[in-house]
């Protein structure tokens, strides 16, 4: 048993009883390395992932490869999702060496830290030989280890010191325009997404093209998304059979993942496909939506009413050995078995043929036609089929629940418990599932009670009762954003105060100004090799990106010119670095902020909360929204109360109309783009 045991995370303690003699990261395993002069092994990847498995056991599990590791290194696990700014930092290594970047990531450094050589998953006799040819050369020719080391540290500071503009950029639409004509030709008119594998779902990709595409009346653009979301919910990607998607597919086909389930994924998917629900009613939205919100309840929600954060790619076969995606594969006998004589009609529908077709024998459920095509074809009615489907997926799911589930990471990752946090509210919106309110508030009530510190700063992880790790601005960000959400639902103006003295507390600890951006790591915390600002959008929104986002919206809610300065100055930097819009699509989302067609709707009186769900269940992406049932001193809502009537106050560049009190009235002039 090596140190690892002392660990809370469900990813360390997977290798707590390897050989290697692997240590965490804090100071004293640092400080042994400076110490004995060793190089260091920094190895990072997750509890859910298919390819880390695949290397322990490979590498980590065998005592030859433990021989070498142990004698000429010190040995640290990084669990990413607890440390995501070590792994941002060596990721930018491993890409700049290799061009790619994944995980499993490992990579060895210098007895400071500065890395060497690294990347992602390495085969036994290959990862042994490459051990022992660092060491030789460290040993004879340090100076070639010191001069590279130098370089690739002066490159990595180089790629974290952004761009000032002092210019002042226009926001006009011709950017936009020049992008998303640049964007289109990656687009993949057969299956949605981007025209490659593995394929990723990229939730801030589409929202920013649904909102783009709705408010330029862009219906090619419209077809797009609709055309993958619709596949996307089609695919093995999706589990058609207990809800969640799993984190990306290998293939083009949104057919065959790795099947692992994470928390983030699935929070921010919700919140797309309410969003894409409001606008265009799709029934099979809705069941995304249902399906993935019982999934998450009934497998991550906690009595403390947090969310856990995955299930792991692998689970057990009937033979008890870990495989990837044995939970979820079927072969043909035994879907013959359990749906009986309606076998043939069940094939079309799930494809259980060459095109649901995985690898030994199994099938990875998948559909590529509507049920209202399907039910043309088979000359029957879509409500009887509708049915059937449903009768199919509840045998399956008692039939599969007989089996080994995937091993569960139970820990709660405070940035991703918001996301979920958020989608729920969003969920609320769309359907107007009082349930989904309940689940939120009792998330966020958790989020301001375990992980909320008295001195001011947001823990990043909690589990076993207890919050570990300073935050993130990942963690910030996102927590403001889904308090906003939750404002938007409630009214109740102690979700924009908390955010409030979050983002007080963000400028105080994050904000460089010489940057004129936000750190990724707080000032209280030791500094890595070389700072980080996240900037770029990826499956996960930057969070800086997210801040803009907060700054804007706070800035009107609080008439705060500073936010607004900020924000603005954040774009302008950001901007121009643009070449490839997927991973800036965030960023062009807080962009059409800015645009005049960008509206804010005050709604004050007795009726706030149920007038304001009716104008919420539309698709109205370029309005924000306040409101009260009494008199507040919110400063957008300042002076707007009336006592015996319920106002809306419709405001375009800080301009309003005179308020009305027909709600139908305002939904109406609201989808005026």
């Amino acid at each position: 048993m090596n140190e690892l045991h002392l660990e809370t995370s469900p990813y360390l303690l997977q290798h707590a009883n390897n050989p290697v003699h692997w240590k965490a990261w804090n100071q004293q395993s640092l400080a042994s390395a400076k110490t004995q002069n060793k190089l260091i092994i920094i190895s990072i990847g997750y509890s859910a992932c298919h390819w880390c498995h695949v290397m322990e056991h490979e590498s980590f599990e065998d005592d030859d490869v433990a021989v070498v590791m142990n004698k000429n290194f010190i040995n640290i696990k990084v669990d990413r999702e607890e440390r995501p700014d070590i792994d941002a930092i060596y990721m930018k290594a491993v890409q700049a060496m290799t061009g790619r970047g994944g995980w499993p990531m490992n990579v060895v450094a210098l007895p400071d830290g500065r890395p060497i050589w690294g990347g992602t998953y390495f085969r036994k006799n290959e990862w042994i030989e490459s051990l022992e040819k660092l060491q030789e050369l460290y040993l004879k020719n340090p100076a070639t280890i010191l001069d590279y080391a130098d370089k690739m540290h002066q490159g990595l500071q180089s790629i974290s010191i952004l761009p000032i503009n002092t210019e002042e950029t226009d926001f006009n639409f011709e950017i936009l325009e020049t992008l998303q004509k640049k964007w289109e030709k990656s687009f993949d008119w057969e299956f949605g997404g981007m025209a490659r594998a593995p394929k990723f779902m990229m939730p801030n990709n589409y929202e920013f093209l649904l909102r783009y595409g709705y408010q330029t009346q862009n219906k090619k653009l419209l077809e797009f998304v609709d055309l993958t979301l619709t596949r996307m919910a089609y695919g093995g990607l999706f589990d058609t059979i207990d809800g969640g998607f799993s984190r990306y597919s290998v293939d083009m086909k949104w057919h065959v993942p790795h099947f692992e389930k994470m928390l983030y994924d699935n929070g921010q998917l919700v919140s797309l496909y309410a969003n894409a629900y409001k606008r265009s009613g799709n029934p099979l939205y809705k069941e995304v939506i249902e399906k993935t919100l019982q999934f998450v309840e009934k497998e991550w929600f906690t009595s403390e009413g947090s969310f856990y954060s995955a299930h792991d790619a692998d689970s057990l076969t009937t033979e008890n050995k870990l495989e990837e995606g044995a939970f979820y594969i079927w072969t043909k006998k035994e879907l013959q078995e359990i749906i009986g004589e309606d076998f043939d009609l069940f094939s079309v529908v799930f494809n259980i043929n060459e095109f649901g077709f995985w690898e030994h024998e199994n099938y990875v459920l998948i559909q590529n036609q509507s049920l209202e095509e399907i039910a043309f074809q088979e000359k029957i009615s879509v409500k009887a089929l509708t049915e059937k489907k449903k009768n199919w997926e509840e045998r399956l799911y008692h039939s599969r629940q007989k089996r080994s589930k995937p091993r569960l990471d139970d820990k709660c990752i405070t940035s991703w418990n918001a996301m979920t946090l958020k989608g729920f509210v969003e969920a609320y919106k769309a359907i107007g599932n009082s349930h989904y309110l309940n689940i939120a508030i009792q998330n966020a009530t958790f989020i301001t009670s375990k992980v909320w510190c008295a001195e001011g700063n947001l823990f990043r992880t909690f589990k076993d009762g207890k919050a570990t790790i300073n935050g993130y601005l990942e963690d910030y960000v996102h927590v403001m954003q889904s308090f906003i959400a939750l404002y938007e639902v409630t009214f109740d103006e102690q979700w924009l105060h908390n955010t409030k003295q979050l983002l007080d507390y963000c400028f105080d600890q994050f904000y460089d100004e010489n940057q004129q951006f936000f750190a990724f790591t707080s000032k209280k915390d030791a500094q890595l090799i070389t700072p980080h600002f996240e900037v770029e959008d990826n499956v996960i929104s930057a969070a800086n990106s997210v801040m803009a986002d907060v700054l804007f919206k706070m800035s009107i809610y609080f008439e705060n010119e500073y936010y607004e300065k900020i924000a603005i100055q954040m774009l302008q930097n950001i901007l121009p670095t643009i070449d490839y819009p997927s991973s800036f699509a965030n960023w062009l989302n807080v962009l059409l902020h800015f645009f005049f067609f960008f509206k804010e709707l005050a709604v004050c009186g007795k009726n706030a909360v149920v007038d304001a769900e009716k104008i919420l269940q539309n698709y109205i992406p370029n309005c924000i929204i306040a409101g009260s049932e009494t008199e507040s001193s919110l400063p957008f809502l300042k002076n707007r109360f009336a006592e015996n009537e319920t106002l809306f106050y419709l405001c375009q560049n800080k301009t309003c109309q005179k308020p009305t009190s027909h709600v139908e009235e305002i939904i109406s002039q609201l989808k005026i783009n």
